[in-house]
């Protein structure tokens, strides 16, 4: 079994996030070298 990963810790957000604080957290994160590379959020 795989082990937890905590995505908002990885994308830097809070979980109280929202949906918008999100998904620029995550285009940022995919323009950076070995990002995320799925951008359809």
């Amino acid at each position: 079994m795989a082990d937890y990963k905590d995505y908002y810790k990885i994308l830097g957000v809070g979980k109280t996030a929202s949906d918008a604080e999100i998904k620029k957290a995550f285009k940022t994160q995919a323009r950076k070298p070995n990002g995320p590379k799925n951008l359809k959020i």
